[in-house]
């Protein structure tokens, strides 16, 4: 038997693999992210229902190529960050988020918001869309039901266009297995949605302004179509898994009889990677106390690596706007491995005033923050860096990003990546207040961006804003 402390040849064996398989993942995923680059849009949705974590939450990344329906349009090398919380009650997957009621051990309801993948190309637009108004990708609300047991994933959703983009509604029907074996995880599945004639005809109808002798005119109806996948789980370490899977959709005949469209299936196919934050059983206590941080800061032209490197930290804009926001957080990991490090996940708004230039607007963020306090003078006052990584969404696209987008002749998005890196003391120790030993004070950066122009989740859109705030956040 091996001393205490020491591995044994096989376990030494699996550390050796399990480090040769993060390189390689590591690796694999930068040079994706090194080709990736934004072609055309597509109506793929990627399936975050066959993921399964350990934990309560995840943070990953995963590279896609996909067929876009349009005649002529390029295929679509996209990236997708992976953003995953699964609390007891709320929910999100990336670009999806929402509230569940559980009905019984294996199935439960909710009511959800989710960004619909569907739309014109943003860049190299192809002949078959030239001169058409461009149609953008909306936001949908809905409710669904879903069970997940021994029978398998079944889930039945219905969703309708909230962003009065196409005011569309899609009922969709799904059924899928999985099949464990060891580290791997396998999930065949299918869909079928039926379409209503609203959101066929927005993405896919010609009007009769956009007609021409090589274009006529178009309506398109109500219609199903049918999906098919398959898509893979393989666990590297307990925490790191890999995923992959691939996809097919077979279009309704009313979209494929239009005179844009020239495909009759589309395929995609997934590559990704996600950290599962498993290491504590019970990671999202209830008993734990709710954080809430208060903020309100100022728009700056700075970029955000000179915010968070202090090269640059001016509020002197052209045109002056400012934020006030409320973000509520609870503790997930703490302590990870022993380290000073904790992950906190938030939710919250924040009201932007954009002063005579538009009119002001809300925003609401959703992203897990890591914080790091291990500084050698934290015995005597406790300072904290985090770094927050998440989603974004506007109800107005700020000013700031309309002007910067306009000026450079590039699209915006009101759903964007949302990151907030910060800096905070610990009121307690500095005014030697035993009842402030909760309360943080400190400054940081509110930032919205589009991920270098990378990602459909985010309208392909390469830019973005930044906004630096001072804060203050206690615990109850």
């Amino acid at each position: 038997m091996p001393a205490h402390g020491q591995l044994t040849a096989r376990q030494r064996s699996y550390e050796q693999r399990a480090r040769t398989a993060r390189a390689l993942a590591t690796l694999a995923i930068t040079l994706l992210f090194l080709i990736a680059a934004p072609q055309a849009r597509a109506q793929i949705r990627p399936l975050f229902e066959t993921l399964e974590l350990s934990g309560k939450a995840g943070l990953g990344l995963a590279f896609r190529a996909s067929t876009s329906p349009y005649a002529g349009a390029d295929q679509v090398l996209d990236s997708l960050p992976l953003y995953v919380f699964e609390g007891d009650r709320f929910y999100i997957h990336s670009s999806r988020a929402g509230i569940k009621f559980s009905t019984s051990r294996y199935a439960h309801a909710e009511a959800f918001i989710s960004s619909r993948l569907e739309g014109f190309p943003y860049e190299e637009t192809p002949a078959s869309l030239a001169g058409m108004e461009q149609r953008n990708p909306g936001l949908d609300g809905g409710i669904a039901y879903r069970y997940d047991g021994p029978m398998g994933i079944a889930a039945i959703q219905v969703t309708n266009d909230i962003s009065i983009e196409s005011n569309g509604t899609e009922l969709t029907l799904g059924y899928g297995y999985r099949w464990r074996n060891g580290p791997w995880a396998v999930s065949p599945y299918f869909t079928l949605a039926y379409r209503d004639g609203d959101l066929n005809d927005y993405y896919y109808g010609v009007r009769a302004d956009e007609a021409t002798p090589q274009r006529p005119e178009y309506t398109a109806g109500d219609g199903f179509n049918l999906g098919l996948g398959l898509y893979g789980q393989y666990s590297v370490t307990r925490n790191w898994k890999l995923l992959a899977g691939i996809g097919a959709e077979y279009l309704s005949s009313e979209i494929r009889d239009s005179p844009i469209v020239d495909k009759t299936w589309l395929m995609s196919g997934y590559l990704g990677a996600i950290y599962d934050f498993n290491d504590e059983p019970s990671t999202w206590e209830e008993k734990k106390p709710i954080r809430v941080k208060l903020f309100y800061g100022a728009s700056t032209d700075c970029i955000l690596n000179q915010l968070i490197t202090f090269r640059c930290g001016s509020v002197s804009t052209v045109e002056d706007s400012r934020i006030t926001g409320i973000h509520l957080g609870k503790p997930f990991m703490e302590k990870v491995n022993g380290w000073s490090l904790d992950f906190v996940g938030y939710a919250g708004v924040l009201y932007r005033d954009d002063g005579e230039f538009q009119k002001d607007s809300w925003q609401v963020d959703a992203y897990i923050k890591a914080f790091w306090y291990g500084f050698p003078w934290s015995d005597r006052l406790r300072t904290r860096i985090g770094f927050g990584a998440g989603l974004s969404y506007a109800s107005r696209v700020p000013y700031v990003e309309e002007r910067d987008q306009t000026a450079k002749g590039q699209n915006t998005s009101k759903l964007l990546s949302y990151l907030d890196p910060s800096i905070e003391i610990n009121m307690g120790d500095l005014f030697r207040a035993k009842r402030m030993d909760e309360t943080w004070l400190g400054v940081g950066v509110s930032h919205r961006s589009g991920a270098f122009g990378s990602s459909e989740l985010f309208g392909n859109v390469d830019g973005g804003s930044n906004y630096i705030y001072a804060s203050v956040e206690t615990s109850f």
